[in-house]
């Protein structure tokens, strides 16, 4: 008996690159039962002052957490598990994922003081089981980080296709290949809806092999003549153990740098993903090899200012240091948004004569995500009633609408973060919307981005801040010195006065205009001086300041 409907939404990862949380549910009302997917972070951008992470705000489902029957994590790249330790303890339900997704996960809770330990169930990339009304079938993809999966749920309404990430390799190194023949078996039971990543929609063709990178790395590192220094996203084991087995090949060892990648290669190698390896080297061992006997892998492509490779540039690393003759390979892509710190890092690296190779100059890198004809393929196998684009910006979601219209799809929907999709019974369609948002990161707290903490910070990061500090006594006559302190102000004018000077000054404009009444009234005289300084300085700076004034009756 079908009771209720099918229906889909998402709290992030629609709309936007990253912090991917799905939600499907099945029956009606205060009845209804729901299946996450993914639980991902995005970073912030200079936007967010004082900020590192994003989360979508899973406060929906939060209250609706007793009809959460579990969470199950695709793969363990940060955009789709990175918000595990701060938003499960809200959540309390059953997490599924694979072992290397599970193994990192605690690698990462024992570094990190009052992480949670979350309750694991394991499963693999090729396994079947139910929760409540979803019967849940795992499918081996390959992507850019092991143990990737599709899931194909089952419901009494139908049946929906989540991609995850993905793309087509048949030869990825680390890993299963994407089973097409078994998502090809799927499509030919029925398939509902398709829900597929849109990241690589701009692409025609097909994306490389991570066999074709290794094949260039090695080919770089066998004709290297000092060092060699390779960094790479931390959680992409085929391109470690792609650098790890050109390093044997030209006969130098591998100095691991960076506790992400120490942890990833960890994991790894308890998995038995970097077997018939030689073990890697610490940084401390790096005095003791010869220049052209070291390949470092290090993190800190995407110019983290905190990573290995930025420190390394700067001169500022305490094991590692490079010279005219080394060479630096950036395997990986640029994030958009971080061009600056990556070009500051190569700038860097260029002035110390470091030969740099990056994704233009040579096949150093390879999406993880599908181009058309990927998709192209994919469509033909799950032959789809229903496509939701996923994974993607509004550009993304747009040509991804477009092309599956092209594939013959009959439904394709473009939602949203917060759109409340019905797949069935009856035609499929945005039908109402769940209360969506973004939480920030701020220090050890979880705060909603629109917190007035944020635009003030933001607000101060443009204007800075001037304080003031007076005391006046009952006749109405200041009773001390005035006080100023400014932050984030030019030191002086144009003409070379004193900014200080100017704020002083401007605070005993303001008082000795006031009727003397009114100068007996402490709030009074606080909304005069801060007006009158805003204003003031104003006329000088062309800015206003954020003024905070003290005044305190004696």
């Amino acid at each position: 008996m079908k009771a209720g409907e099918l229906v889909f939404a998402a709290l992030g990862g629609l709309g936007e690159i990253g912090m991917n949380m799905a939600l499907y549910g099945v029956g009606s009302g205060k009845n209804r039962k729901w299946l996450m997917v993914d639980c991902g972070v995005s970073f912030a951008g200079d936007d967010l002052p004082g900020v590192d992470l994003i989360f979508p705000d899973p406060s929906f489902i939060v209250a609706e957490k007793k009809n959460l029957l579990g969470l199950v994590i695709t793969h363990a790249h940060e955009d789709h598990f990175g918000a595990l330790a701060d938003l499960w303890p809200r959540l309390g339900c059953p997490v599924y994922m694979t072992p290397f997704s599970a193994n990192l996960l605690e690698a990462r809770r024992l570094s990190e003081p009052g992480a949670p330990r979350i309750p694991v169930r394991g499963i693999t990339q090729a396994s079947r089981f139910t929760l409540g009304p979803f019967d849940i079938e795992t499918i081996p993809v390959a992507h850019s980080i092991p143990e990737s999966m599709a899931l194909v749920i089952r419901t009494a309404h139908g049946t929906v296709v989540h991609t995850g990430d993905w793309k087509i390799d048949e030869t990825p190194l680390v890993g299963l290949p994407t089973d097409g023949n078994r998502l090809r078996e799927v499509g030919d039971e029925g398939v509902l809806a398709l829900i597929c990543d849109s990241t690589n929609i701009t692409r025609e063709g097909i994306s490389p092999s991570e066999t074709e990178v290794k094949e260039t790395l090695r080919q770089l590192i066998l004709g290297a003549k000092g060092r060699v220094a390779v960094t790479t996203f931390a959680s992409n084991v085929a391109r470690i153990r792609a650098v790890a087995e050109a390093a044997v090949e030209a006969g130098r060892e591998v100095i691991l740098v960076g506790r992400a990648m120490d942890r990833v290669a960890d994991v790894a190698g308890e998995l038995g993903m970097l077997d018939g390896l030689p073990g890697f080297r610490a940084p401390d061992r790096y005095k003791t090899i010869a220049r052209d006997k070291c390949v470092i892998l290090l993190t800190g492509s995407q110019g983290e200012q905190r990573a290995a490779l930025a420190r390394v540039a700067e001169g500022e690393h305490p094991d590692i240091a490079l010279t005219t003759g080394d060479t630096v390979i950036f395997s990986s892509r640029t994030i958009p948004g971080n061009e600056k710190s990556v070009g500051r890092i190569v700038n860097n690296l260029a002035k110390m004569g470091v030969e740099i190779i990056t994704d233009r100059d040579a096949l150093v890198h390879v999406s993880g995500h599908p181009r058309k004809e990927e998709l192209r393929r994919m469509y033909e196998w799950v032959r789809p009633q229903v496509a939701i684009p996923a994974h993607g910006e509004a550009m993304h979601l747009s040509l991804h609408r477009d092309f599956a219209r092209k594939m013959g799809v009959p439904t394709v929907i473009r939602a949203f973060n917060g759109d409340l999709v019905s797949l069935a019974p009856g035609d499929a369609a945005i039908v109402d919307e769940i209360p969506k948002g973004k939480l920030v990161k701020d220090g050890s707290l979880l705060i909603s981005s629109e917190d007035s903490a944020i635009s003030e910070r933001r607000k101060l990061s443009y204007v800075g801040v001037v304080m003031i500090a007076l005391a006046i006594d009952e006749k109405g006559h200041i009773a001390s010195d005035i006080e100023v302190e400014i932050i984030g102000l030019p030191s002086a004018d144009d003409e070379g006065e004193p900014m200080l000077e100017h704020v002083r000054d401007i605070v005993d404009e303001v008082y000795q205009s006031m009727p003397k009444a009114k100068r007996r009234d402490a709030s009074v005289v606080r909304t005069a001086i801060e007006r009158g300084v805003r204003a003031g300085i104003a006329e000088i700076w062309d800015k206003k300041p954020v003024t905070k004034v003290l005044v305190l009756e004696v």
